[in-house]
C-alpha cells in the first residue's frame, strides 16, 4: 500500500508543480539512477547485515521520500527521487530474500513458495493495489486534499509496516562467513552471473571475464538469462509507468488517474490468479508458458502505435478520454495482466536458479541493466514520440520471449540427460512427462 498509493500521482504531482515532460523525465532518471548506483550496495548489505534490517531501512527511506513531495523545489524533489530509488532496490530484493531464507530455514516444502508468491502478487499487486488506487482517488478528487495527499497516506502505511517487521520478524542473512567484505560479495555475485556461456546470452551481461571467488557458482547461464529476461521486461514495464499518463491524455484530457490505476491493478490481479493456477499444475512449466506471456505483452504495447495511425487524433484541449485513449487502455490492461503473471513466475524461477548466499546481491545486479535502459529512455523522452518508445518496449519484450525459450531449453537438459542415462540402463523406461 505504501508503494502503490504513490504510483498514480507521481507524474501528476510533478506536473502540478509546473514541471514539463523533460524535467519530469529527469526526476524519474534520478530515481532509476539511484537504484542502479546504490542498489547493488544495499543488496549486498542486506545479505551481510540482515534482510530484516534492510526491510526496516526500506520503510524509513521511503517515508523520507514521501515527505519531500511537499516541496515544489526541484532540488528537494530530486533528493526524494534518490531516496525512492534506494527504497525500490530494497523493496525488490530484501523482502523476497528474507522470505525465501525463512521458508528454507523452517524446512517448509519448496512447492509452497509458488503458492506464497502467487497469493502475494494476487493480494499485494492486485487487491491492495486496487484499494490503494481507489483510496488515492478519494483523497485527491473526492476530498480535494491535493495530489500530495496519497504520499502522506503512503508514509502512514509504511510506518505501520515497519512496526510489524520490528515486532514479528526474525533476522536472517545471506553468506554466513564473517570475513566476506562487500567487494568479495560483488565478485561472487558477478561470477554467479557471468560463469558459463553468459557472453553468448545477451549483451547486457558483459560484465567481465570470469572471476575467482569462494562463493559457489550454480545455474551459470540460467542466472544470466534470467537476469536479462527480468531486465527487459521490467525495463519495459517502468517505461510504461512513465508513458501511460501522457499516452491517455495527449491533449490534457481529464482522466481519473486513481480509477485507471485501479483498473490496471484489477487486470494484474487476474493475471496473478491465472499464474497461481498454472504453477499449481505440473504442465505447462513456468519456463514454457512465460514465452507466450512475453509475446502477448509485446503485442499489447503495439496498440498505441496502431491507434495513432488508424484513429484520427483529437485536437480539442481538455475534455474526457478520447476513443483512441479507450482503445489504448484496453491494450494497457492486457499488458498489466501479463505483469500479474510475470511477478510470481519470475519469483518462482529466481528461487530455483539463484544461490541463497548472495540472493539479494545478484537480484540487484539484475537491476543494473534495467535502470540503465530506463534512464536512457527517459533522458531522451523529448527526442522521440511516444509511439517510438512503445515500439522499443515491444521489441524488448519480444526479445525476452526468445531468451525465455533458451532458458526452457537449457533447463530441460538435465532431465533429458537423466532420462537418457536411465534408458541406457533400462530400454523399456517410460518417457518423461515434460
Amino acid at each position: 500500500a505504501g508503494d502503490w498509493l504513490q504510483g498514480p500521482y507521481v507524474y501528476y504531482l510533478y506536473s502540478t508543480y509546473g514541471f514539463g515532460k523533460g524535467e519530469i523525465g529527469q526526476l524519474f532518471i534520478a530515481g532509476f539512477g539511484s537504484s542502479m548506483l546504490f542498489g547493488t550496495i544495499v543488496g549486498s548489505l542486506a545479505d551481510k547485515q540482515g534482510r530484516r534490517r534492510a526491510c526496516v531501512t526500506y520503510c524509513i527511506t521511503y517515508i523520507l521520500s514521501c515527505i519531500t513531495k511537499h516541496s515544489p523545489e526541484y532540488k528537494v524533489l530530486m533528493i526524494g527521487r534518490v531516496l525512492g530509488g534506494i527504497a525500490t532496490s530494497l523493496l525488490f530484493s530484501a523482502f523476497e530474500s528474507w522470505l525465501v531464507a525463512e521458508h528454507n530455514k523452517r524446512g517448509f516444502e519448496q512447492q509452497w513458495l509458488s503458492l506464497i508468491f502467487s497469493k502475494a502478487i494476487f493480494l499485494g499487486n492486485g487487491l491492495i493495489a486496487i484499494l490503494s488506487g481507489l483510496f488515492g482517488n478519494l483523497l485527491v478528487d473526492s476530498l480535494s486534499l491535493g495530489p500530495v495527499a496519497p504520499f502522506d497516506a503512503a508514509a502512514c502505511f509504511l510506518a505501520i509496516g515497519m512496526a510489524i517487521i520490528l515486532s514479528s520478524w526474525t533476522e536472517n542473512y545471506g553468506d554466513a562467513s564473517e570475513n566476506k567484505d562487500l567487494l568479495t560479495q560483488f565478485r561472487g555475485a558477478a561470477v554467479a552471473i557471468t560463469s558459463g556461456r553468459v557472453h553468448d546470452s545477451f549483451p547486457f551481461f558483459l560484465f567481465a571475464p570470469p572471476l575467482k571467488s569462494n562463493l559457489p557458482c550454480t545455474s551459470d547461464e540460467k542466472i544470466a538469462l534470467l537476469g536479462a529476461i527480468q531486465s527487459l521486461f521490467e525495463g519495459s514495464m517502468y517505461t510504461f509507468v512513465f508513458l501511460w499518463t501522457p499516452a491517455l491524455s495527449p491533449n490534457d484530457e481529464e482522466i481519473p488517474h486513481g480509477f485507471i490505476f485501479a483498473t490496471f491493478m484489477l487486470a494484474s490481479m487476474l493475471g496473478s490468479s491465472l499464474a497461481s493456477r498454472l504453477m499449481a499444475r505440473s504442465s505447462p512449466r513456468v519456463e514454457s508458458y512465460m514465452q507466450i506471456v512475453f509475446v502477448i505483452s509485446s503485442v499489447s504495447l503495439v496498440l498505441p502505435i496502431l491507434t495513432n495511425f488508424l484513429v484520427a487524433p483529437s485536437k480539442v484541449k481538455g475534455g474526457r478520454i478520447s476513443f483512441a485513449g479507450c482503445l489504448q487502455l484496453l491494450g494497457f490492461c492486457t499488458f498489466e495482466a501479463c505483469v500479474g503473471i510475470f511477478w510470481p513466475s519470475i519469483m518462482k524461477m529466481r528461487s530455483q536458479y539463484i544461490p541463497e548466499e548472495a540472493r539479494s546481491t545478484i537480484m540487484n545486479f539484475f537491476r543494473i541493466p534495467l535502470n540503465i535502459f530506463v534512464c536512457i529512455v527517459l533522458y531522451n523522452v523529448n527526442a522521440f514520440p511516444i509511439t517510438v518508445m512503445f515500439g522499443m518496449c515491444s521489441i524488448f519484450l519480444f526479445v525476452a520471449s526468445i531468451l525465455q525459450r533458451r532458458l526452457m531449453v537449457i533447463s530441460d537438459k538435465p532431465k533429458m540427460e537423466s532420462w537418457t542415462a536411465m534408458t541406457e540402463r533400462d530400454p523399456e523406461a517410460e518417457p518423461l512427462n515434460d
